[in-house]
């Protein structure tokens, strides 16, 4: 029961319990004021017609009461000549015509089924036709008639001394009205019925199509939490919502299984380079404090152990430093400047290192200053560690580039060595976390392969990007920097 309640409660149901008394609210809606309005218009439009045949037989009342040859107007109850002629009206107009006196008592009616009954008509009509000079309504007059019948009634007056002599009523021989409006009641259920099965039918398609994607994407989400991202929504080949979603999905999808794949691969990075410095400091202790290691040799693999103690320093800084750079705005305080100093100070600092490389320096630093927007501190790491990657792997004995340029509001700084030609494939690989080449792993033991990840963190966080070219031995990283 439970389940079923629930299954009751989904969007399928509830769309098509919205539409179904839309639709029914709307047919409703527009059944009644379609019945009132044009009911009211048939109803008046009959009682117009009835009331003006009872001003007719009215006047021909008077007129012969004005002859003279009736003493009283019970006369007229005798009077053959008078019957046949309001008989005669009343088959012409389809109305039956009663003749009353001033109280409303029936003198004469046209209504074969009242012969011989003694009727009056009803007292408010009477006193609404004195004062109002005319009545209208549907009544079946204190039960005379089985079903309601519109009654008109008008005075009957003498026309030279407006004295109401009589009153004549007017009443509709048939219940065509009623009838009409039974059959077009019936019509509307039946029409209501219809639109309501095809409303029905287009809502379930309409909405099975939005909800199937959506339960598809419910499975998917389950997957996903369980860890498997290789599954991908189907668009259907739709243009609207659900097909923007439905890429949207597959896309984050992508996203997804990018990041789970870099998350694996940090794990593996980390677990590699954290390894290799404690093993190498666990097994040099050991050998030492169980005599394994000559005394005489003991200084030689301490400073071992302190190297391999301070690059697992080094390495946990670095992680430390991309953490917080990923935290910093630089450009929300908008201070600039002078990157060419930035870039004469990384020289300096790199002079050693690029002279025991037996490297020379083509600098192509303008003398004056080039403003840019961003953090000096964060931006001068950039050159060191694009510099410092460039004099590692550079060609002993070669130049290595380090320049700037300004283009489109812009500087543009370029540094640029000399060496082993990188893959194409692994050029994307370059800007990754603990992204090392072979060659790296083998010569470069200081290298935890955070430096040019830090590069791009810290140009992302200016909103800039770095790029790499490597062709005939000739690499070279460039980016630019906003001067305004």
């Amino acid at each position: 029961m439970k389940r079923l309640r629930k299954q009751f409660q989904g969007l399928y149901w509830r769309q098509m319990f919205v539409t179904a008394g839309m639709v029914l609210l709307t047919l409703l809606l527009l059944g009644a004021s379609f019945f009132s309005l044009s009911y009211n218009y048939a109803r008046g439009q009959k009682s117009e017609e009835i009331m003006a045949k009872a001003r007719v037989m009215s006047q021909l009342s008077v007129s012969y009461l004005e002859n003279g040859r009736y003493m009283d107007i019970e006369d007229l109850r005798s009077d053959p000549d008078f019957q046949q002629l309001a008989s005669f009206a009343a088959i012409v107009s389809d109305v039956h015509f009663m003749i009353c006196d001033t109280e409303g008592h029936v003198l004469l009616t046209t209504d074969q089924g009242l012969e011989g009954k003694v009727v009056t008509m009803p007292e408010s009509m009477s006193q609404e036709i004195l004062e109002k000079g005319a009545s209208a309504r549907r009544d079946n007059l204190g039960g005379l008639y089985e079903s309601r019948h519109f009654v008109v009634g008008v005075p009957a007056m003498n026309p030279e001394t407006q004295e109401v002599v009589g009153e004549v009523y007017g009443v509709s021989t048939t219940t065509s009205l009623d009838s009409m409006w039974q059959g077009f009641i019936g019509l509307f259920f039946m029409t209501a019925f219809v639109v309501l099965m095809i409303s029905f039918m287009a809502s379930s398609i309409t909405t099975m199509r939005q909800v199937h994607p959506i339960r598809e994407m419910v499975q998917a989400t389950r997957r996903y939490a369980e860890g498997d991202f290789d599954i991908r929504m189907n668009d259907y080949g739709r243009d609207d919502e659900i097909g923007e979603l439905a890429a949207s999905f597959n896309t984050m999808a992508e996203s997804l299984q990018q990041t789970e794949r870099q998350r694996r691969e940090f794990i593996a990075n980390i677990s590699h380079e954290l390894k290799t410095p404690m093993t190498t400091i666990a097994g040099y202790t050991d050998g030492i404090l169980d005599g394994t290691i000559p005394p005489e040799r003991e200084r030689q693999y301490l400073q071992i152990i302190s190297d391999e103690s301070r690059r697992l320093s080094r390495m946990v800084r670095r992680m430390l430093d991309v953490s917080q750079l990923q935290a910093i705005d630089p450009l929300k305080s908008g201070s600039h400047f002078d990157i060419c100093e930035s870039m004469r100070r990384v020289l300096i600092s790199m002079e050693k290192k690029i002279t025991d490389r037996d490297l020379d320096v083509d600098a192509d630093i303008p003398e004056e200053p080039i403003l840019v927007l961003g953090d000096n501190d964060m931006i001068t790491q950039v050159i060191y560690n694009l510099l410092e990657n460039a004099t590692k792997f550079a060609r002993s004995g070669s130049t290595l580039y380090l320049g700037v340029t300004t283009i489109d509001g812009k500087a543009r700084v370029t540094v640029r060595n000399l060496g082993d030609t990188i893959p194409a494939e692994e050029l994307p690989l370059l800007f990754e976390r603990f992204h090392k080449s072979d060659k790296s792993r083998s010569e470069d033991k200081d290298g935890v392969g955070l430096g040019l990840y830090i590069v791009k963190t810290i140009l992302e966080q200016h909103k800039e990007k770095i790029n790499v070219t490597s062709e005939d031995g000739v690499t070279t990283f460039t980016f630019s920097l906003a001067m305004e």
